[in-house]
């Protein structure tokens, strides 16, 4: 008896798809190789082309303001990163490494909701509920505000890839390790914990990357004095721009794509 067989194309092999590849990567990057580009212009206007320089980079690392906000940045960033890195690892492993209970599916959405909401709703019932902290308990945390709402935002970042991590691991070592004595701690110590360290790694760069990046969030919750580099760089357009807004939004880019790298290199290592 003959049998149809279905032939699976793929998608690259389909009529026109290196063109349109080619037309999204260009309408993507583009715009943000001409900005970098003109980052090097030595004029003083962002249109007119001068020569080449580097006077603006030395103009941005010698502005306070560029320097207070980067520094709020820093605190805000690596604050977030290590408690919702602690707190995804805690959340995968309590998901993965022990039999099925009651609720873990409904656990699983509620760690990813803030992927699958727009941020600017998140950003809104965020600053909604600060709002309702000071105004019925008169609880301010200052930048602290933004540490928390960065770290909620920032968990299924870090969650994905140690979650990914963990299901790769074969649950007979820690058996194994529990055959010849070792107590829950020392399995987890001496097996589980070091070949998660790939996935937690992976996790971290990509939570600091979530929150150094962040506008949205930070835009509704920030207060005076808490200016962050992405609100510091919203600020400048609205001023006469010079090719020094140019220069921060390319040391800006090439810290996400250093980490973003990173992030991409330890995934593609761990497989």
């Amino acid at each position: 008896m003959a049998t149809n067989t279905v032939k699976h194309r793929d998608i690259k092999d389909q009529p026109g798809f290196g063109m349109m590849a080619v037309i999204c990567l260009f309408v993507l990057y583009a715009p943000i190789l001409i900005l970098m580009i003109w980052s090097f212009n030595s004029g003083n206007l962002v249109t007119h082309w001068e020569g080449v320089s580097l006077q603006w980079y030395g103009v941005a690392l010698q502005n306070e303001e560029f320097h207070n906000a980067a520094k709020n940045t820093l605190i805000i960033s690596i604050t977030a990163t290590i408690v919702s890195t602690t707190l995804a690892t805690m959340a995968a492993i309590g998901m993965t490494r022990v039999k099925a209970w009651r609720g873990m599916g409904t656990s699983f959405m509620v760690i990813n909701l803030p992927l699958m909401v727009p941020e600017i709703i998140t950003a809104v019932a965020t600053l909604s509920f600060f709002a309702l902290l000071a105004g019925k308990l008169g609880l301010n945390f200052g930048i602290g505000n933004i540490i928390i709402a960065h770290t909620v935002f920032c968990i299924p970042f870090a969650y994905m890839p140690i979650r990914a991590r963990l299901e790769d691991m074969d649950l007979t070592l820690e058996n194994a390790a529990a055959d010849l004595y070792a107590t829950p701690w020392n399995a987890f110590k001496r097996v589980t914990f070091p070949l998660m360290i790939p996935g937690i790694l992976s996790g971290l760069a990509l939570a600091f990357i979530v929150s150094f990046d962040d506008f949205t969030i930070t835009q509704l919750i920030a207060g005076p004095g808490q200016t962050t580099l992405p609100l510091y760089i919203w600020n400048q357009i609205r001023r006469p721009m010079t090719p020094e807004i140019n220069a921060i939004s390319t040391i800006l880019l090439l810290v996400s794509i250093l980490f973003v790298s990173v992030s991409f290199l330890i995934a593609r290592r761990r497989k």
